[in-house]
């Protein structure tokens, strides 16, 4: 059986953990959690952990490495267990999705996302699946400065629901293909459920 690499992108350290960059380390939390697998096993550059979920077995990982050497920790797992670019989904914070919004999507560029441009520079490939969790852009300010924030206290009322709802765009591509569920989801508002 096949083996799919779920990466949740993030920065480790308790200083980073509500911020809106670790939008992917959340996503893979709650995934762990209702998956039932540990994301505690230490390689060199991150945490991982493997099991069963929706007849698919997984590795999860956790780059430890910040955001700029993320693939650092993706390149190292996906070689080790022969993983081909299209069984990777990486699971990332996006500025041009809006907050309440998540986006299933095949290759591309790496949109300034600086986890994305470690990933596709190491792993030398950019055809992986891409979660893309909605944050927003600021109104003003720096872009660094809002990534690097936790969520506002009204989008942390919603933040639950949006995890899921990322969660749930997993059970469904495992479930109907990657065609279907971006026309079933990638329109969906999960504040409004």
């Amino acid at each position: 059986m096949a083996v799919k690499l779920i990466v949740g992108l993030g920065n480790p350290g308790a200083r980073y953990q509500w911020t809106r960059h670790n939008a992917g380390f959340m996503v893979l939390d709650r995934l762990s959690h209702l998956a039932g697998i540990s994301v505690v096993k230490k390689g060199s550059s991150g945490l991982s952990g493997e099991g069963f979920w929706q007849g698919q077995r997984l590795i999860l990982l956790k780059p430890q490495t910040f955001m700029n050497l993320s693939g650092r920790a993706v390149a190292e797992v996906a070689r080790f267990h022969k993983i081909p670019c299209e069984d990777i989904i990486v699971v990332h914070d996006d500025l041009d999705i809006s907050f309440g919004h998540v986006r299933l999507k095949k290759g591309g560029g790496h949109g300034g996302h600086n986890g994305l441009r470690s990933i596709i520079a190491d792993f030398g490939a950019r055809d992986f699946l891409r979660l893309r969790i909605g944050i927003g852009r600021p109104v003003r300010g720096d872009v660094v400065d809002y990534v690097l924030n936790p969520f506002s206290p009204m989008e942390m009322k919603d933040l639950a629901a949006v995890v899921d709802g990322a969660v749930e765009i997993l059970e469904s591509l495992f479930s109907n293909g990657l065609e279907k569920t971006m026309s079933l989801h990638n329109n969906r508002d999960f504040l409004a459920l």
